[in-house]
């Protein structure tokens, strides 16, 4: 079943691009014939002239993206992950095709004419076609996998923190095809393992018991802190069972992610952390900062209006809520956010984490922290500079004191501006989950920064802002 699931989305995906393909080949045609661009189209013939050129087109294109992997994916991709390759594919396979359709057609080209207004239409068209043919073909897997059709099962070796979250993940993400059969423990302390509905199957050496008697297709290994020998045996326990094997990083290995060798004065050294946020960069981000926050200040100052006015009819108290949170170089600043709590939330119990259900929001403040709504306001820090649109969360000082002790390399997060969301908090890392988590995505968004890295987690943010499930 899962091998027929496999074949069906593949083909299907192949069908949706060829029809996107030449479905823009013919609106390129058609626009063309209908709008004279400088020129009238005077010597374009009939359209079953250039059939040719269209399947020359539809072969080429979905040969580029063959080579591009765009058929290999085993999950299913957001389209904001795609559209990258989705861009360069589409744009070599335009370029090859010209080539192509010069040499096998140069003849009928002279004769019937080949405008380039009708390559750039072909061009633009096939992006936004193939794009929207592969979301919805997302879309129709997802609700598939979802319902369990085309699944993974899948062990996870580890019943610690990591193991844990991704169970998680995967119970509150079935559109990601997966089914937990159960845990592998490695005699680490199962805390809150009550809380998981999966079953812990046995031990290390149980492992190719259990892949074999439970028909599991995929295994990931949730032991970043185990040593290399150990995993090394648990890789070769699984190799056994011809099983996809997945293994989450340490924390070095995410540090040492892009290894560079340099020199000092004609000694080598490898560079295994650097900063990506330098220079021009800086300014860079700054400029999209300003922009992006000012816009949104703008667009959204109507319902922000809205959201004050419904706070103070709601409950007494002020409308902005000020704390003081840990910023760039850990310097301390004033966050700004919508009041979704009582006046004297913290006057029993001191500074404590936000929680579920957490009895101390007012009733409209449910509702804006569940869609984060209350931290608008902080477009206001994000245009005066306190803050940036994407970045490590600001934590406030005294939960900083708490963590710097314990957490590698926790304070390089305030090497960087905070952020009004960020890498960690896309990936499901909010509200209480492990903060030396949240750590490693934020030690590898600043050490991997690019505008585009930045462009996709706001697009996901918005996104996220109606399903995630940690926001309260």
């Amino acid at each position: 079943m899962k091998r027929q699931a496999k074949a069906f989305f593949v083909i299907t995906l192949l069908l949706a691009d060829v029809t996107a393909v030449v479905l823009a080949f013919f609106l390129a045609y058609e626009l063309r014939v209908r709008i004279p661009w400088r020129m009238p189209a005077t010597n374009i013939g009939p359209f079953r002239n250039y059939v040719g050129m269209m399947v020359v087109q539809a072969l080429t294109m979905v040969t580029v993206f063959f080579f591009y992997r765009l058929y290999h994916r085993q999950r299913v991709l957001s389209l904001i992950e795609e559209a990258s390759s989705i861009f360069g594919a589409v744009s070599v396979g335009t370029i090859i095709t010209i080539a192509l359709t010069s040499f096998f057609f140069r003849e009928r080209m002279l004769e019937l004419g080949y405008p380039w207004t009708m390559v750039m239409y072909s061009w633009l068209l096939t992006l936004f076609l193939v794009a929207l043919g592969r979301f919805a073909h997302s879309r129709v897997q997802r609700a598939l996998q979802a319902r369990g059709w085309g699944e993974d099962r899948l062990l996870i070796i580890g019943t610690n923190d990591i193991g844990q979250t991704i169970w998680q993940k995967v119970r509150y993400t079935p559109s990601l095809g997966y089914r937990v059969v159960g845990f592998i423990s490695n005699g680490e302390a199962n805390n809150h393992m009550a809380a998981v509905d999966a079953p812990i199957l046995g031990t290390i050496e149980d492992i190719p018991r259990v892949i074999e008697e439970h028909d599991v297709n995929e295994v990931i290994i949730a032991l970043p802190e185990a040593p290399r020998d150990q995993i090394t045996t648990i890789i070769s326990l699984c190799e056994r069972g011809r099983v996809g094997i997945k293994v989450y990083p340490d924390l070095f290995q995410i540090m040492a992610s892009q290894v560079s060798i340099g020199d000092l004065s004609g000694l080598p050294l490898l560079t295994v952390r650097d900063i990506a946020l330098r220079g021009w960069r800086l300014t860079l981000k700054r400029a999209m900062d300003i922009i992006v926050s000012a816009i949104a200040l703008i667009v959204l100052s109507p319902f922000m209006l809205l959201v004050a006015l419904l706070i103070k009819l709601d409950s007494p108290g002020p409308v902005f809520y000020a704390q003081e949170r840990m910023g760039l170089d850990a310097k301390p600043f004033w966050c700004l956010k919508f009041r979704s709590m009582r006046q004297d939330a913290e006057a029993e119990t001191g500074p404590v984490w936000a929680r579920k259900d957490d009895p101390r929001r007012t009733r409209l403040g449910a509702v804006l922290r569940r869609f984060s709504i209350d931290e608008l306001p902080q477009l206001i820090n994000v245009l005066v500079g306190d803050m940036s649109l994407v970045g490590p969360r600001p934590e406030r000082p005294v939960f900083v004191e708490q963590f710097k002790r314990s957490i590698p390399r926790y304070m390089d997060r305030h090497r960087e501006k905070a952020g009004l969301t960020g890498w960690a908090q896309v990936n499901g890392l909010r509200g209480d989950t492990s903060i030396t988590e949240r750590t490693k995505y934020d030690l590898w968004y600043i050490e991997n920064w690019s505008l585009w890295l930045d462009i996709k987690i706001l697009i996901r943010t918005v996104f996220m802002a109606f399903t995630d499930r940690n926001a309260y």
